[in-house]
């Protein structure tokens, strides 16, 4: 997505899932400013989570994560969406947005 961002993830080794959201945060701001030639806030201060429950859950949470791009017309097909797990394409031009 071009504003957010929808993330499965696993804790493993006792860290808290607040530290892990932290550290993708601080990395990817300090790059982003850094490539757009700016200082400053780039992410929201808060994230939402969900804890996955079941092997259904999981699979509604998947869906959901795929069908975003969808739901918000940037791709008629979730597998057209090339920042995401459901596109199939090549791997070397994987995070390459479709063009416009």
């Amino acid at each position: 997505m071009p504003n957010h961002v929808h993330v499965l993830v696993q804790q493993t080794g006792g860290f808290p899932l607040g530290d892990i959201v932290h550290a993708w945060k601080s990395f990817t701001a300090k790059q982003a400013n850094k490539q757009l030639g700016r200082t400053g806030v780039f992410w929201a201060p808060d994230y939402f989570d969900r804890y996955i429950r079941d092997q259904g859950h999981f699979d509604v949470a998947v869906h959901y994560i795929h069908e975003n791009p969808v739901k918000a017309g940037l791709v008629v097909r979730a597998e057209e969406w090339r920042l995401s797990s459901a596109w199939k394409g090549d791997a070397g031009t994987a995070g390459v947005p479709p063009a416009p």
